[in-house]
């Protein structure tokens, strides 16, 4: 299975969210990364149907997904940002209802609210009202409604928001062994989950592409720009304010390991390090706002 889009653009008025983008997606997992305002949300709404492309095209295995149309839209799983929920309804009630407008038989429907209530870690929650669960609950619930339909491309923006980091290594492991015969694409501003999970990155910036490639193939254009400095710990908030640190780490004897992203070296015994996806996406995006 391959999802393309070709030269796809969306405009909202003067402003242009998503310039003229072509991708070739095939079975996989994808991290989609970006600052506030990169055009992350638009392009899953666009994959997902929500919003026409002011000009361009998505196409599944050649065929435009306009004229698919339900038999598209059947194979898709997709998790909002804000994702919408009865504050009534229990856990496993709500599973049962999103099962039923997907059409979903009321024979399977209730199969896979047990199974994905249990992958989520919620089978002892499935019959407390959704508003007494706590927000890493409802995000759990809100990645099961999205696998109902054990849907052949999912669509997850922003899923480990309010997760904590035992429920991110949950949730990365229900992904990878979710992703066999599927395309996942994924949003996310915590850039170790997509580093951990996703086997090409996709990162935009003003709505363009910026790179596109396997973690360790997009961050060899910052080779040689990635430094560790030991400094002084009471020094060590004076340097973060001038230079680019991506990370910060206390040492014994009263020294503080620098992680910092310069293209000269920063200081006269600054070591070149390995560099990982968040220095890259530090190197692109420090001080823009981000969701």
């Amino acid at each position: 299975m391959e999802l393309e889009t070709h030269a796809l653009t969306k405009r909202y008025g003067s402003k242009t969210a998503v310039d003229r983008l072509s991708l070739v997606l095939s079975n996989g997992v994808y991290g989609l990364l970006g600052a506030n305002g990169a055009g992350k949300s638009t392009l899953m709404r666009l994959l997902c149907g929500l919003q026409r492309p002011s000009t361009g095209q998505i196409c599944l295995d050649g065929q435009d997904i306009a004229s698919l149309g339900e038999r598209y839209r059947g194979l898709l799983g997709y998790l909002p940002q804000n994702f919408a929920y009865y504050p009534d309804f229990t856990a496993r009630d709500f599973l049962l209802y999103i099962a039923a407008l997907k059409g979903i038989g009321t024979g399977r429907a209730g199969q896979r609210a047990s199974e994905l209530l249990e992958a989520v870690g919620l089978e002892k929650e499935g019959r407390r009202r959704i508003r007494n669960l706590s927000g890493g609950m409802k995000q759990r619930l809100g990645i099961a409604q999205a696998m109902l339909n054990e849907p052949r491309i999912l669509i997850l923006d922003e899923p480990t928001a309010g997760l904590d980091p035992k429920e991110r290594v949950r949730f990365r492991n229900l992904i990878s062994a979710f992703s066999r015969d599927r395309i996942v694409i994924l949003s996310t501003h915590i850039v170790s989950d997509v580093e951990n999970i996703a086997e090409e990155i996709i990162m935009l910036k003003s709505g363009q592409l910026l790179h596109f490639g396997r973690p360790r193939e997009i961050t060899a254009e910052i080779q040689g720009k990635v430094w560790e400095c030991l400094v002084p710990a009471e020094n060590a908030e004076w340097y973060r304010g001038i230079l680019n640190v991506s990370n910060l780490r206390n040492l014994d004897g009263g020294l503080t390991a620098l992680r910092v992203i310069s293209e000269d070296r920063p200081m006269d015994k600054a070591q070149p390090v390995e560099p990982c996806l968040e220095d890259l996406y530090l190197y692109y995006f420090k001080g823009e706002n981000e969701k």
